[in-house]
């Protein structure tokens, strides 16, 4: 089998040659499932909450008298039928985080590059390209190649003008290779990776991964 290639943006007519056992695997959907439904509950605060009829102030005496009213007898106004009493089983803050082994993490990432990579729509950035930032260049740049949006750039963190060139321009998410995430590479149509980042990309999504690239989870 042929090792996978991606073209090099900014120099016509070459190639770059992608690490097999990372833009070159089977792509799992169930893996691709568990985790970006894992990095999509992440990003949920978990801070809704109601108070209960413990928590609401007043209401410490009866309303009324417990019988010739003709109502219903009521102990307290912050009993839940009345206007301001407490909730029923009010919700509380809680965390919505679901545990995907970084094993499962790392094959999922594996995935979503590989079938990127097979279906043509990765490119490399070479180095060198940006060296003042130019939103007019990345979006040339973005035409010429001819892929649709939304567009994930992978960019390595000291590459500033790059990152500033790409991230004004509309539906194009900008992110470095530490935070990269499954659900940035299913939500995009096409992927562009820096040169300088490619070796972090591997080595994140790699079989061994990078050290303080991944949570415990």
């Amino acid at each position: 089998m042929a090792s996978p290639k991606a073209p090099l943006l900014g120099k016509s007519g070459k190639d770059v040659s992608l690490a097999e056992d990372v833009f070159a695997v089977e792509l799992r959907p169930h893996l691709v499932h568990e985790t970006v439904r894992a990095e999509l509950n992440a990003r949920r605060a978990g801070t809704r909450g109601a108070k209960s009829r413990g928590l609401v102030a007043g209401g410490r005496s009866k309303p009324w008298r417990q019988k010739g009213t003709g109502r219903a007898r009521a102990g307290t106004v912050r009993a839940a039928q009345f206007t301001g009493g407490g909730v029923v089983f009010p919700p509380g803050p809680r965390s919505y985080e679901v545990k995907v082994n970084r094993k499962a993490r790392r094959a999922a990432l594996r995935g979503a590059l590989s079938h990127h990579a097979a279906g043509g729509t990765l490119a490399i950035v070479a180095q060198g390209v940006f060296e003042t930032p130019s939103s007019r260049q990345a979006a040339k740049l973005v035409a010429d190649w001819s892929h649709d949006l939304p567009l994930l750039v992978v960019a390595h963190e000291e590459e500033e003008a790059l990152i500033k060139s790409f991230r004004n321009l509309e539906r194009v998410l900008v992110t470095v290779p530490a935070e990269l995430e499954v659900a940035h590479v299913v939500w995009a149509n096409a992927v562009l990776v820096s040169e300088s980042a490619l070796p972090l990309v591997e080595a994140r999504a790699g079989n061994g991964g990078a050290a303080g690239t991944e949570d415990e989870s």
